[in-house]
């Protein structure tokens, strides 16, 4: 057994890049090895900005021999009644590059057949991997990647070097032009010299710190995150946390070192936002706050190499940043001279998508949807601020500071509409419209922002769809998905009892002006669809999936009451006598469905002949009645719990009285008692959908 290590030596790859490649590395040659029949121990890939690396532990020196059998015409078709070999023996035999004699005969479960059986030798572990290990390369995917001037191969940067050695000894790899060998590079400044390897992979790590690289991410993460804190510290702060700079400086440099700086107290009057957006975004530095949080003029930038003199780094640190706060501030100062309200024109020169018009167009549809929203929920009182939030969401699309840094649109409004005087909760609202970003992001503080972040999303749901635009497989170009999820987020979270359907035809009013690809009744259809299925998507993580079906299968028009009803449902599930319950309300289902569906369901006591319909009958009328006050609170648990209490009688019910009765006045009302046992459920969950079986002993008779 002999490791195999690979590395790839490049111009420095952008951060984003490189774990994902690692991680392609890592899948695929373990695959790769599979396929090929060497076995193989454990499979990591490590990597900086300047090589990707991957090695496989005690790989076999030898593949495993492959056996295979080919299947031909059945023995009585190949050969005659003298057993001589027919045309369809013959030809198999030559498609196969045999001779007829070497025909096999294989019982098999559509008979006996004639065979033929190969057995493929296993050959050397040095002459299967190279070809391996330059597809392994070549099949590295990047969002952008480039061609060299005299190679027709391409990488995310030109690649310098290769290394591929097994049990230590080279093998022979080519990408492009460059062919592999046994050095590999340290730092590009500090020690930029070959290093010869031995092919293990504790002596390549070892080696690279040696030479100032920390090639394991793992140990470069924390080693970065030692070193911010430690320069933090000596700034007289904390850094203030951000995992997602950490991941991107680890992948920026070989061996961080943390430089602590500073920047004029001044730029504390901007807004902290903005402070950190510039360090963070442009500069990649860390903040540092004190004790309480708050944001202090100094910063922690992390170097690549180790740093001889800390005082000219730090010189260099704060003179970019300098010039960038310089900038910054007067962006803001200008931005301040020209107010919000003032702003609202210059969205009709801004386009939101080709065919849904300008900003302009999408604010005022939004304040449209908005206030439709708010009075459907009874919110009448919050009519003219939600109006004048929706008003004024994009407006800061216009300032210079957004223009900067993009990411800041929403909360430079709201700055702004603070030091304009406006009510908190608007300037909250401008804020808060843009919440939640993702699915784990903060959500609105009040109904301002919630009610004009639905407004938003709606309009973006539907209007994209409305023209013919969708999300497909990974692509979602427009973040449909995304606004979906947000939907969802924020109805759930404010517990708004909103009709979804409404909503949808609210913001269809509001396009009015637009040219919908399709029928608005369609366009209706598909976006419901779309949000039915991020709702079984998100919810089938948290339940099971038939129970999701089944609530969903009930109507999720109003998403709270639907996530009110599943929570019920699953409660309930866990019960021991749910099972026999659920099979009971199936066949209600399902007699009600043969029956043509829900309908009228008049039952005369009259003609009620057997005691187990006329029991049945007296606990329907209790447990209705005793349903009323739970449906109008909404207590789905009592709801299931109440219904439940009708499985004896239903299951009697079953037993003894045929439904389908010949008598058609009989049958009719019978059928009319499984309508009235349906309708206690049908807007609860689809049973139907829900996966139950009684034990094999427990037969149930057909009605």
């Amino acid at each position: 057994m002999a490791d195999l290590l690979v590395e790839i030596g490049a111009e420095e790859i952008p951060a984003g890049f490189v774990p994902v490649a690692l991680e392609q590395l890592e899948r695929d040659l373990a695959k790769a090895l599979d396929d090929a029949r060497l076995g193989h121990g454990e499979v990591k890939a490590a990597g900086t900005p300047r090589r990707l690396a991957v090695w496989a532990r005690d790989v076999a020196p030898k593949q495993g021999d492959a056996r295979t059998e080919a299947f031909g015409p059945p023995v009585t078709q190949a050969f005659d009644a003298e057993g001589k070999p027919t045309q369809a023996a013959l030809g198999f035999a030559k498609s196969q590059g045999v001779d007829v004699a070497a025909l096999e005969r294989k019982q098999t479960p559509k008979g006996e057949r004639v065979a033929v059986t190969r057995i493929e030798k296993g050959r050397k572990a040095e002459q299967v991997l190279p070809a391996l290990v330059e597809r392994l390369i070549a099949g590295l995917r990047f969002r952008k990647s480039m061609r060299s001037r005299h190679d027709d191969v391409t990488f995310a940067r030109p690649v310098r070097w290769i290394v591929a050695l097994h049990g230590g000894r080279p093998l022979k790899v080519r990408f492009g032009e460059v062919v592999s060998g046994s050095v590999t590079y340290g730092h590009r400044f500090k020690a930029p010299k070959a290093i010869r390897l031995t092919g293990k992979p504790e002596d390549y790590v070892a080696k690279l710190q040696k030479a100032f690289v920390v090639v394991d991410p793992v140990a470069r993460r924390a080693l970065v995150e030692r070193e911010v804190a430690k320069a933090a510290k000596a700034a007289g702060g904390r850094a203030l946390e951000n995992p997602g700079l950490v991941d991107e400086v680890t992948n920026l440099v070989e061996f961080p070192t943390g430089i602590p700086g500073e920047f004029e107290k001044q730029n504390l009057d901007l807004p902290a936002e903005v402070v950190i957006s510039e360090m963070r975004s442009h500069q990649r530095y860390f903040a540092v706050v004190d004790g309480a949080g708050k944001l202090k003029n100094r910063f922690v930038a992390v170097a690549g190499t180790p740093v001889k003199d800390p005082k000219v780094a730090r010189h260099g640190y704060e003179r970019v940043l300098r010039a960038r706060l310089a900038d910054a501030r007067f962006f803001f100062e200008e931005d301040k001279k020209r107010k919000l309200r003032d702003r609202i024109e210059a969205l009709g020169r801004r386009t939101y998508q080709a065919k849904l018009g300008s900003e302009l167009d999408r604010t005022n549809r939004m304040a449209a949807v908005a206030s439709a929203l708010a009075r459907a929920l009874g919110k009448e009182a919050l009519v003219a601020d939600v109006v004048e939030v929706a008003r004024l969401a994009k407006t800061d699309l216009t300032t210079g500071m957004v223009g900067e840094f993009p990411e800041l649109q929403g909360i430079m409004g709201a700055h702004y509409a603070r030091i304009e005087g406006m009510k908190l909760e608007i300037a909250d609202g401008i804020e808060d419209h843009y919440r939640p970003v993702g699915a784990t992001g903060e959500l609105p503080r009040g109904d301002l922002g919630a009610l004009v972040g639905l407004a938003d999303r709606l309009h973006q749901l539907v209007g994209i769809v409305g023209v013919g635009e969708k999300a497909t497989g990974a692509a979602d170009p427009f973040g449909l998905r995304r606004a979906a999820i947000g939907i969802l987020r924020l109805l759930l979270d404010r517990g708004y009892h909103l009709s979804l359907a409404a909503a949808v035809e609210e913001t269809l009013n509001a396009l009015a002006g637009v040219k919908l690809a399709q029928d608005r009744a369609v366009v209706a259809e598909q976006v419901l669809d779309f949000v039915r299925g991020r709702l079984r998507a998100q919810w089938s993580e948290e339940f099971p999936s038939d129970l999701v079906e089944a609530v969903l299968a009930a109507g999720f028009d109003d998403v709270v009451d639907a996530r009110q009803r599943l929570e019920a449902l699953a409660e309930v599930k866990a019960r021991p006598d749910f099972v026999p319950l659920a099979l009971a309300f199936k066949r209600v289902a399902n007699i009600q469905e043969k029956a043509g569906g829900p309908g009228a369901a008049r039952v005369d006591p009259a003609l009620l002949r057997d005691e187990a319909e006329r029991r049945l009958l007296a606990e329907l009328e209790r447990v209705e009645a005793e349903a009323v006050s739970f449906r109008q609170h909404r207590n789905y648990p009592a709801v299931l719990k109440n219904v439940a209490t009708l499985e004896p009688a239903v299951a009697q019910f079953f037993d003894d009285v045929l439904v389908m009765a010949e008598e058609p006045a009989l049958r009719a009302n019978r059928l009319g008692l499984m309508r009235r046992v349906a309708s206690l459920f049908a807007d609860v969950a689809d049973f139907r959908k829900i996966q139950a079986e009684l034990p094999p002993q427990a037969q149930q008779p057909q009605a």
